[in-house]
This record gives C-alpha cells, structure tokens and sequence, in this order.
C-alpha cells in the first residue's frame, strides 16, 4: 500500500531565531515548537510547565448546570444510581473514577458494564431493565450514550434519567437526556475538544465539587485514572489533556492507587518511572483484556478496590486474560493470511477484510 506523508511546513527563520532566543532553546526545537502551536514564550511556558490552575471552567461546558444540579438532587434525595460505561479503558476508567468520588455521598450506587459480545458497544436495554429493577433513577452514562436516543426513551419510560458524559461525535440528534456533557456538541463552547471520556467525567467532578465548595486536592488523585485514559484512547496531549497527564503521571509514579498498583506490577513497568508509552503498551492493554476475553466489570472492579491481596489476585486474572487476548490475536492472524494463501486475488488488492463466521 503506498504512504503518504504530509510534512508540516517550516516555520520562518524570523519566527524560530525570536522563540529559540527567548526561551533558550535550539532552533530545531523551536520550529518543532511553532508547528505545534507554541510561538510564544508565555505558550512555551505553559507547554513545558503545566499547571492545574490553567485547568478551564468546566461549567463552560454545555449542560454542565444542569448535570451537576441533577447529580445534586440524586444526593440530597438518596436515590439509586447506576453509573455505566462502556468496557474499553476510557469507559472502565470513568466509571472506577466516579463511582470512587461518588460511593460516600450515595448510599444505593451501582455500576454497570455491558457485555461485549451478549450487548454490544454503548448503552443497552439489558443495561437498563437492570437498572429499573435496582430501583434506579439516574444513569450516568460514561463513554457511551451520545447516540442512544432509542435506548434514552426507553429509560425515560421507566422513568430513569439520564446525564451522559461522552466525547465522540454526536449524530444529527441528540438523546433526551437530562444533561449532554460532550464537548464535541456543534452547540457547546467549551474551549478544549479533545478530553478522553474520563476526561469530560473528570470535569463534570470539577464543577460538582466547585458547587459544594469541596476542594480541588479531593478530586486530584483522580488523574492517575485519567491519565490511563488519555494514552489508551491516543487523544492529542496538548492544553486540558497535557495538563491531566502532567499530574496524573505524577499521582502514578508517587502514590498511585491500589488497583493500578496491582496491575502496573503484573505488568512489568517500573514503578516510579513511568512515562505514556508505559500505559499505552503495558497498562492499558491488560485492563482492555478484561472486557474482550471476560467482563470489562472485572477492571472496574480492580479499579476500586481497596485491599492489596484482593488488587494483586484480581491483577493476576486479567493478565492472565491478557495473555489469552495475546494467543487469540496471533492465531486469529495465522488464519488470516492462510486464507489469504489460499485465494491469490487478494494479493492484488489494496486492503482486505475477512470473515470467519463462529
């Protein structure tokens, strides 16, 4: 297959002598600067130093208010909450992260993965008969739901709002759901577009948490999961996603929490030295394998757990689920290309997709 390779152009000599000068950098590194965006010292800066205060308001995001305001009366009512997500990374991180933050403010709090293959990618149906028959009232859907209108009606005849916190593009129609936090919407402001799931999760923490005047260090240690997050779903790490990474990365190399422990462990990464490529080739594979050999619910459960023996056993299981993944993945391509073998025409084609029917 022939490549195409589209090089960034040059910036001027004018441009790369003044950035290089001011922030005492070589020129190379400055053009690679400039073509990134950063053609300024204070924009260097804020490149090369991250921090938490350059964080925006998450209640520029579209909705926000009225999410945080019906998460609000779900605490002060004590009602039954389900929080849902999808079973890749992003989606198991998100749910870990606000069922954590949630699990001491509502006493009824549950979480739900779909099955892979018995349900399919988003939310389900089954996903929410279970809920109904839990007593649920609100679903916080993560990763998933911007374009479940049939399922949103469903659940809004069993009388179970919906808040969904997604970041992929919507369709030409929108849920009727309680509150949309995607800042992807063609109706949303939000300055950043680029926030994983558990990064949009995180934010609608941020505002939550600004309306109840509880502290920004109580929500921080969430980063490790988002940072997992950002290098799993390969979203750009610039502005919002630079600044989680920054600090998430430093949360997992100093005290990160007992599941990702456990699984950084099995993993054979270097604890306290852990760096993007770590989680995108060691971490995140493993908590995938979960979803695609078992349940993703096992790496929420992993996620959340508090006791260290339980992590360490839980971690051993969803290598060893990994290492399965790894089995099926090579044998699955052997019988690819021995099909191919076999069928000289599609030697001659660009690319090809095969069927194995079960």
């Amino acid at each position: 297959m022939q490549k195409q390779w589209t090089i960034k152009p040059s910036a001027s000599h004018e441009q790369i002598e003044e950035l290089a000068q001011s922030i005492n950098v070589s020129k190379p590194i400055a053009n690679l600067l400039i073509q990134r965006g950063v053609s300024s010292f204070d924009g260097a800066k804020q490149f090369f130093r991250p921090d938490l205060n350059q964080l925006h308001d998450p209640f520029l995001m579209k909705d926000m208010s009225l999410a945080v305001s019906r998460l609000e009366m779900a605490v002060r009512n004590e009602e039954t909450v389900m929080i849902y997500g999808d079973y890749d990374v992003d989606g198991t991180t998100s749910v870990a992260m606000v069922y954590s933050f949630l699990r001491n403010k509502i006493r009824n709090l549950h979480y739900y993965i779909p099955d892979r293959y018995g349900e399919g990618y988003g939310i389900s149906f089954k996903g929410i008969d279970v809920a109904k028959e839990l007593g649920c009232t609100l679903i916080i859907a993560l990763d998933c739901g911007i374009k479940a209108i049939q399922k949103v009606d469903y659940a809004n005849q069993k009388e179970i709002d919906f808040i969904i916190c997604d970041h992929h593009e919507p369709g030409d129609s929108l849920p009727a759901a309680i509150a949309i936090l995607d800042p992807k919407r063609p109706d949303c402001e939000y300055p950043f577009k680029e926030l994983s799931a558990c990064g949009v999760g995180f934010k609608f923490l941020q505002a939550y948490s600004l309306n109840n005047d509880i502290p920004f260090y109580k929500i921080e240690h969430y980063l490790d999961l988002v940072v997992v997050s950002i290098a799993a779903d390969i979203v750009k790490i610039v502005d919002e996603n630079r600044i989680m990474a920054y600090y998430g990365l430093k949360r997992l190399n100093s005290k990160p929490r007992i599941g990702l422990r456990a699984i950084i462990e099995v993993a054979g990464a270097e604890p306290g030295n852990l760096k993007i490529n770590d989680l995108v080739f060691k971490v995140a594979p493993r908590i995938n394998a979960a979803g695609r050999m078992e349940q993703g619910k096992y790496s929420v459960d992993l996620l959340v757990c508090k006791e260290k023996e339980h992590a360490t056993a839980m971690a051993g299981r969803i290598d060893g689920d990994n290492t399965e993944r790894k089995w099926f993945d090579t044998d699955i391509t052997k019988q690819a290309l021995a099909i191919m073998d076999e069928n000289p025409v599609y030697k001659t084609r660009k690319s090809t997709v095969l069927y194995n029917p079960p």
